[in-house]
């Protein structure tokens, strides 16, 4: 239905632009529009005090990717855009239509699935996960688009906008690298935190929501399971779903139920109710799908985010 309704705005948007309507630019800046935070952040952290860039962040409003609907604002931005930095799943498939009548021809397209390449992961039902999910089922392979929770395709995303901004922008290239650097080393000093924490330490990990952290596991060699797959619209677990999470705590002797943010906790609740102890914890790990302007006001950034994580684990596997 969506890639239905973009088919549809973007000849009269096409019709817009063509007698000089705009959105409000910045003369003589670079405009990169980004459609989830961690590209956005990514991408702030290497221009810093650059005065060259113009950086658009489309999420902005917390939206969710798997439910996302951009506006005739977002299709301008996005058509008229310098770089555009995308996912490149299938959450992102109205996108192909948008770039495909942009009016910027020159525009330099950054598909993050594109740049991971051969670490891209398939999207996989687990044993005991509610099956349902909200994709299409025409599709032979689904991967998981959550691909910045792996701090190795952080680091590989990150040197790819280096580069464009490098070459994009010449003026500034010095301090792009310095930027760059830093904030790899960043990168690596956090994975390294998490190969401490879990190399001898294998863990499995029980989800009583989705589950989009499986290039985190992946990364560390964890074990998990959860209500549902990462890209599932799904809101009520059934209760063949509660009861084998429920036998799997008591199986691992798991002390925690972990849950992503937004969550309101009640499947997690329902899981620890129906355990032998019914005395496990809930702890919160941010999935970065959701931040908006006024936690970015507050100082929120991906490498923050990914920090608190690291530090929820560590609490909670002691």
């Amino acid at each position: 239905m969506l890639k239905k309704f973009i088919a549809v705005l973007i000849p009269a948007i096409a019709l817009l632009t063509g007698c000089n309507f705009r959105l409000p630019q910045n003369d003589g800046k670079i405009n990169i529009v980004c459609t989830v935070f961690p590209y956005y952040d990514w991408t702030r952290q290497i221009v810093g005090d650059s005065d060259n860039i113009n950086i658009t962040y489309l999420l902005k409003n917390g939206a969710d990717i798997h439910s996302f609907q951009p506006t005739a604002d977002d299709i301008i931005r996005i058509s008229d855009c310098d770089i555009f930095i995308y996912t490149g799943g299938e959450s992102d498939e109205w996108i192909e239509n948008v770039l495909a009548n942009a009016q910027n021809k020159n525009m330099k397209i950054l598909n993050m699935l594109d740049i991971i390449a051969d670490s891209a992961i398939e999207e996989e039902i687990k044993e005991g996960m509610d099956g349902k999910h909200n994709h299409d089922d025409g599709h032979d392979t689904e991967y998981d688009e959550h691909i910045w929770l792996s701090l190795n395709n952080a680091e590989k995303c990150v040197s790819e906008i280096w580069k464009v901004l490098y070459y994009a922008d010449k003026e500034n290239s010095a301090l792009y690298t310095d930027n760059a650097n830093q904030y790899i080393d960043e990168i690596k000093n956090l994975d390294n935190d998490f190969h401490t924490l879990f190399d001898n330490n294998p863990q499995t990990l029980i989800f009583g929501d989705r589950f989009p952290f499986r290039y985190f596991t992946e990364d560390y060699g964890l074990d998990y399971y959860a209500a549902f797959s990462g890209c599932s619209a799904e809101t009520q677990a059934s209760f063949k779903t509660i009861t084998f999470l429920s036998r799997k705590i008591d199986e691992l002797n798991s002390g925690t139920v972990f849950t992503i943010e937004n969550s309101d906790c009640s499947i997690a609740d329902s899981i620890i109710a129906n355990t032998k102890s019914q005395s496990q914890n809930t702890a919160v790990l941010d999935s970065i799908q959701s931040v908006n302007s006024a936690q970015i006001e507050d100082g929120t950034t991906y490498l923050g985010i990914m920090n608190k994580n690291y530090n929820i684990l560590n609490e909670a596997l002691k």
